[in-house]
């Protein structure tokens, strides 16, 4: 575990306490600097000795914790993120407005539980920051969690302050979220022999797409949460014009150029993997039950799913091939191919990340107007997102197992893409704006061309 997953699993680890922060802050008439410290240093305190205290226990039994390690971390960080989350959708508890000692002794110990159970995976992934003794790297470990958790306990009573407890059931789901995703990236990690994922660029370019869905869910939250049509319209059209160019390209040309031998022939299986990934993609789209939230449409079989449930596969569907092309191009990268530029990677995880801003908004919205709670509309727009670094983790290993098929892997992917988004050009031609989407659409395909070749 480097340092970028450890502030990631201090961020996650923290959202407990930033929750009940927020209760305290909206508790309170007025909020005074002993009020911040108060919930700093009590949640930041226990939120670092919790884990270290996971750790000596987790040493005792290390050559059996080593034994099965990848499961052990995989099996604890999912329980605890998924507790995260299922408690964001449960009644809402009352928190005591006290900052006496006995209050604050009893939600610090409650908010820092699950520190306990990850300070148990230090053993079976163990932290590598530094060079010296395992035991350095934990403590530096629980230092941070430490600290982070104090400055996002003092921002969240200042947010239940100003905002009350609007944002705590969203908080929860993203750190539960962001501890699910870690505990699966570990148990990948172990399987991938390839060892592909040790990679911090390549596991960072998995979440960046992820981030865009996080900041395009969370826009649920705003006070007035309504877009014009005008406005989605213009969101619409950019994406995909974002798609297109990614999949002509981000995945087509680079496919070509990548062929080896007489181009003429080998062109053809090109062309062959490019009308599958459109086939795969009709398939996927014809056997799953969807709804395209604000045309109206249901695609599929028939089925008795709710509505809600509809919508967030629509967008699921679209995100398999930015998964899958995501992957291609971090594969690409790491195996240093000639053909793929070494910043090619990166650009393409920030425009996937950009489109999926207003796509995973196009998710949560629709939802949260049909009757939906908020706190359920956000997880279920990150939710949407989900399948990018999953299938874009498996895209990786498989690629690198066999790297002679990466061409066609990307050609796949640049036809599904290619599918997936002219599928839903007919909807903006019916708007009554569309010009404005054809231009939003030029010029999303421009920005990830200029991105890629300047």
């Amino acid at each position: 575990m480097g340092l970028f997953e450890l502030l990631l699993l201090a961020v996650g680890l923290a959202m407990d306490a930033f929750a009940v922060s927020i209760c305290k802050g909206l508790a309170v008439k007025k909020i005074t600097l002993k009020e911040y410290l108060l919930c700093g240093i009590w949640f930041g305190a226990f939120q670092g000795l919790m884990p270290l205290a996971g750790y000596l226990i987790g040493s005792r039994f290390e050559d059996l914790i080593n034994t099965i390690a990848p499961w052990v971390a995989f099996v604890l960080l999912t329980l605890i993120g998924g507790n995260m989350i299922k408690e964001a959708f449960e009644t809402e508890e009352e928190v005591k407005p006290g900052f006496d000692v006995k209050t604050m002794f009893m939600m610090a110990v409650a908010t820092s539980i699950d520190a306990l159970a990850v300070g148990i995976t230090f053993v079976a992934v163990p932290v590598r920051v530094f060079t010296e003794a395992d035991f350095v790297n934990v403590l530096f470990a629980v230092v941070v969690i430490a600290v982070i958790t104090c400055i996002i306990s003092m921002v969240g009573v200042k947010i239940g302050h100003i905002f009350g407890t609007r944002y705590k059931a969203g908080a929860e789901i993203m750190g539960g979220t962001i501890l699910i995703f870690i505990g699966l990236r570990s148990l990948i990690t172990h399987l991938d022999r390839s060892q592909a994922l040790a990679d911090s660029e390549t596991i960072f370019g998995m979440l960046i797409p992820l981030a865009g869905t996080v900041l395009g869910a969370a826009i649920v939250y705003a006070r007035k949460n309504r877009i014009t049509e005008d406005l989605r319209t213009i969101l619409a059209g950019g994406t995909a014009g974002i798609m297109i160019s990614i999949a002509v390209w981000g995945m087509i040309e680079p496919a070509v150029q990548g062929m080896r031998g007489n181009y003429r022939h080998e062109i053809i299986p090109v062309v062959l993997c490019f009308c599958g990934g459109v086939l795969i993609q009709y398939l996927v789209d014809s056997i799953v039950p969807h709804t395209h939230a604000y045309a109206g449409i249901t695609e599929g079989p028939k089925s008795q799913l709710d509505p809600a449930v509809k919508m967030m596969l629509t967008e699921v569907i679209h995100h398999i091939p930015e998964g899958i092309a995501l992957g291609a191009i971090y594969a690409g990268h790491f195996l240093k191919t000639e053909w793929i530029s070494v910043s090619t990677a990166l650009v393409l995880a920030i425009a996937i990340a950009l489109q999926n801003i207003p796509e995973a908004l196009f998710v949560s919205l629709p939802i949260h107007e049909k009757g939906t709670n908020t706190g359920k509309a956000f997880f279920m727009g990150i939710v949407s997102g989900v399948p990018i670094p999953l299938l874009g983790i498996i895209t990786v290993i498989v690629s690198l197992l066999f790297p002679n098929i990466l061409p066609y892997v990307m050609a796949f992917a640049g036809g599904a893409l290619i599918y997936t988004t002219i599928e839903e050009i007919p909807q903006l031609a019916s708007q009554k704006g569309n010009d404005k989407g054809a231009f939003a659409f030029v010029i999303g395909f421009a920005i990830v061309m200029l991105m890629i070749f300047i």
